[in-house]
């Protein structure tokens, strides 16, 4: 019992030191020929991750201090005037102390407050796997440039191992700290490398604390996974053997078109766009298989997603695409797109005469080739 007593004397002393109720302060150090009266910035990320002025402050003897009060701990962001890179501090209530050189940002030294003590411990260990992944990709250029080929292979092998390690470190990471903000950024980071399952994402961000739930970073990933929830439902009402949904839109002209209205024998739905350099390549070879098959009973329905009816009326007359053509101009918020689950294109839907889903994304040869086993 005493030593539990003691434990708890040490924790809260070490949580009072930490901690400062009436707000943070941020205390810089900096190495090097630093002028005094040089500008300092605090800053974070908007909504479009651009940077955004928090603070401003000036160096004295090569030091420089920021104060204000956190709501939630949020990434931010110390930039000094005329230097490069960066330095990247978790701003919560209480002390925190940052060192760095002056041409070294990125290098700089963090201590105090939980959150940065804990974003500290993972920038080390990360940068253990880090390092070894710099000499395995030293140690590739240099077989590129002797021709060793055996090397190579079993060098990239290597590198393969090594991501797949980076990969389970942080996902260990996350688990093993659902109080650190670091956790909600690194599942912020998994979900935009489509590296993890979204199942995956969302067991990492139920085991979140309640107070992580809170920050900016957890808020986003929840409405990034309610998304990407619904677009995997909307998916499954694509896949081959159901029945298409049915859409109406508007067609160069201004009419309404919808798609049982267009239906053949066979109908292919493509989702494409004049800006989509994938989709203005594979043009040609959808006109081909048109123009030899249209007779025969193949309907194409164009659906667009385009930004304005000038780029779009312009790349149908330019590629010469003489069937049927719907846009909402709404790019990827289009809501065809969204009830198919499109989120790249090109995109394309096959559909027998009933509507039916019978194939997906056949390009080249394999469209044609399907096209003429439906038709003939």
């Amino acid at each position: 019992m005493k030593r539990l007593l003691f434990v708890f004397i040490i924790v809260s002393a070490f949580t009072a030191c930490n901690q400062n109720p009436n707000g943070y302060v941020v205390e810089g150090s900096l190495r090097g020929d630093l002028e005094d009266g040089t500008k300092v910035f605090l800053r974070k990320q908007g909504e479009n991750r651009e940077p955004i002025d928090v603070d401003t402050t000036t160096t004295l003897d090569g030091k420089f201090t920021f104060t204000g009060e956190a709501t939630i701990p949020e990434m931010h962001y110390i930039f000094l005037e005329n230097a490069m890179g960066y330095s990247a501090i978790i701003l919560e209530n209480g002390k925190i102390n940052i060192s760095a050189h002056m041409d070294s940002l990125g290098l700089s030294k963090l201590e105090g407050t939980p959150q940065n003590e804990v974003f500290t411990d993972y920038l080390k260990k990360s940068k253990d796997i880090s390092e070894r992944a710099k000499s395995i990709q030293q140690d590739i250029q240099t077989a590129n440039i002797s021709k060793d080929t055996a090397s190579l292979v079993s060098l990239r092998d290597e590198m393969m191992e090594l991501q797949e390690e980076y990969k389970n470190f942080e996902l260990t990471y996350i688990k093993e700290h659902p109080t650190a903000l670091i956790s909600a950024l690194l599942i912020d980071r998994a979900m935009g490398s489509r590296a993890v399952s979204s199942e995956e994402i969302q067991e990492l961000y139920d085991g979140l604390s309640p107070e992580i739930k809170e920050t900016n970073v957890a808020k986003s990933v929840l409405e990034r996974l309610q998304s990407t929830k619904e677009r995997e439902e909307r998916k499954k009402s694509t896949t081959i053997g159901a029945k298409a949904p049915n859409f109406s839109a508007p067609t160069p002209n201004g009419k309404e078109l919808a798609l049982n209205q267009a239906l053949g024998k066979v109908t292919l739905v493509d989702f494409w766009a004049a800006w989509c350099k994938p989709c203005r390549a594979e043009n040609p070879n959808v006109v081909k298989v048109y123009e030899k098959y249209h007779d025969k009973g193949l309907n194409i329905v164009g659906v667009s997603l385009d930004k304005t009816k000038a780029a779009w009326e312009k790349a149908i007359a330019d590629d010469g695409l003489t069937w049927n053509h719907v846009s909402n101009l709404a790019y990827f918020d289009d809501e065809i797109a969204k009830l198919y689950g499109v989120d790249a294109i090109p995109a394309a839907f096959l559909l027998d005469e009933n509507g039916t889903i019978i194939a997906k994304n056949l390009r080249g040869p394999a469209l044609e080739e399907k096209v003429a086993e439906l038709l003939q």
